[in-house]
């Protein structure tokens, strides 16, 4: 052999070294820096696909993206779906392809409509992109949506996953996908015993990806295996009773379904307390818009900044400063609003809320974000960040 390899060898698998004939078994297989395939034999592969295909025909479900192999569907539930579970996107694609149907209409858009619409989905970056690729797909490919992973990725915010699901599902191109549930299901399948995220590891899951892939219906062959991590090869407690490639699986022969995927380190809790104040003037509410380096850009949000300590006997005089920091105005404080907790990826913030009233205009050399006055009940129609939706509501009800 002259590549590391996992191969089923009467009913075990076995890991073989390069430049030898020699093969370990075990729990512990050796480590390499180059584990690339074969990694099955051709009749374990055949066992797979089969089997796969077979539970996939009885226990697909009915998703709106399934409904036809229209890529810009495609394109727009995968972004929608990274980082994001199938619940929640149902409802968004349908009011997303309703507003937009079609990759003309949503390069047309404006990117407030776009964000509006994306608002409660959370990592924003993603419709932004989306927006921009649109335009770009009109700009240079006459609004004809490309047929290759190669140009799909030369877009914004796509990347080899969402490119080979994409071409493979609209247009069956033999194209590989790695997200977190087939991870998850390669992992378990190859006894995988790196943590996922590592280079070394990625190799492996990218390799075993592609050679599973079948000559033909590629696309049905990778969604059948992201619905079979979905919905059986689960983080916890994986339903190995109704998977219907539990007897391929070395993993759940050993029982080492808890033990792999290797979990990777989860990053400590960082708690932040900020302050978000409600400026008035004459009936209307001043917004200012998040910027590029900010958590939620291009969303709009009450003016924002960090607090050290809510129940500070100087807090007003931080608010005054904090309000004139960020939008070059003067306020004179009134009455605290609320507090909203809110987890932010690995941060906790405490968003202390207060209502303040505008004085005059500081004099500002600098340059400001961009803001604007509105009526309480025009706050419905920006896209704004989390906990702003949700104070706007405190807001319009006073």
């Amino acid at each position: 052999m002259s590549t590391v390899g996992l191969r089923r060898y009467n009913h075990q698998y076995v890991f073989w070294q390069p430049h030898t004939s020699s093969a370990w078994h075990g729990s512990k297989p050796p480590m390499t820096s180059e584990p690339t395939g074969p990694f099955f034999t051709t009749e374990w592969k055949q066992r797979f696909r089969r089997r796969l295909r077979t539970w996939y025909r009885q226990a697909a479900r009915d998703l709106p993206w399934r409904a036809s192999r229209d890529p810009y569907r495609i394109w727009v539930s995968e972004i929608m779906l990274q980082q994001t579970q199938v619940a929640t996107v149902e409802g968004y694609f349908k009011r997303f392809i309703d507003a937009f149907p079609d990759v003309q209409r949503l390069a047309a858009a404006d990117e407030q409509q776009v964000l509006r619409l994306w608002e409660g989905l959370g990592y924003y970056r993603r419709a932004r992109q989306m927006h921009q690729a649109a335009q770009q797909i009109m700009a240079d490919h006459g609004g004809q949506l490309p047929q290759t992973a190669g140009a799909w990725r030369r877009l914004p915010g796509v990347g080899r996953y969402t490119a080979g699901a994409i071409t493979s599902i609209a247009f069956d191109a033999r194209e590989p996908i790695l997200e977190a549930n087939t991870i998850r299901l390669l992992a378990r399948l190859l006894v995988l015993r790196e943590r996922p995220t590592q280079a070394v590891a990625q190799r492996k899951l990218w390799a075993v990806a592609a050679e599973l892939l079948p000559r033909s219906n590629v696309g049905q062959f990778n969604q059948a295996l992201m619905e079979l991590g979905s919905q059986i090869c689960t983080p916890r407690n994986p339903r190995c009773d109704a998977c219907p490639v539990a007897p391929l699986c070395e993993t759940r022969e050993r029982g080492w379904q808890a033990k792999i995927p290797v979990a990777t380190e989860r990053p400590k809790t960082t708690h932040v307390c900020e302050a978000a104040v409600v400026v008035y003037r004459r009936g209307e509410v001043l917004l200012v818009r998040r910027g590029e380096d900010e958590r939620w850009a291009g969303l709009w949000d009450f003016p924002r900044f960090a607090i050290d300590d809510p129940d500070h006997q100087q807090l007003e005089e931080h608010l005054v400063a904090g309000v004139r920091q960020a939008t070059g105005m003067l306020v004179e404080p009134l009455e605290r609003l609320t507090t909203i907790k809110h987890p932010v990826t690995r941060y906790l913030i405490t968003l202390e809320c207060h209502a303040a009233k505008y004085v005059r205009r500081a004099q500002a050399k600098r340059s400001l974000p961009e803001m604007q006055w509105l009526v309480p009940q025009n706050l419905e129609n920006v896209p704004l960040s989390a906990t702003g939706r949700k104070l706007s509501r405190i807001v319009a009800k006073r």
